[in-house]
């Protein structure tokens, strides 16, 4: 996977990706993560890189370690995670996106018709 595309850091992206398969359903609710050392192997990255994402996730609440069983899924995580995401795109990223429409005179409906495509 290449992270060198994004000014977010790597562990951050890493936690995005894990996210993201909790989301689509990959992992569900008290299901077992990949271990640290697996994920590194998986994503080519440090283990230290993965730690960092894991224990930042674990801070979430969107997982949890049983003591050398490994990390699961915390459960609700998803409804947390799309919740936080949701909030994160109607405060930050759509305003930003109507701005861009009004310096470019792009209208609702003209948005409407390439979502509804």
């Amino acid at each position: 996977m290449n992270f060198n595309n994004s000014d977010k850091a790597i562990y951050m992206q890493i936690a995005d990706r894990l996210c993201d398969e909790i989301i689509s359903g990959k992992y569900k609710d008290d299901d077992r993560i990949p271990s640290v050392r697996e994920y590194a192997v998986l994503l080519e990255v440090n283990t230290n890189t993965v730690v960092k994402a894991y224990d930042f996730l674990a801070r979430e609440e969107i997982i949890y370690n049983k003591r050398g069983l490994g990390f699961f899924v915390t459960p609700g995580a998803k409804d947390h995670i799309l919740k936080f995401r949701r909030d994160e795109f109607m405060q930050q990223t759509l305003p930003e996106v109507f701005r861009q429409m009004r310096l470019l005179g792009i209208g609702i409906n003209e948005v409407a018709e390439k979502f509804n495509a």
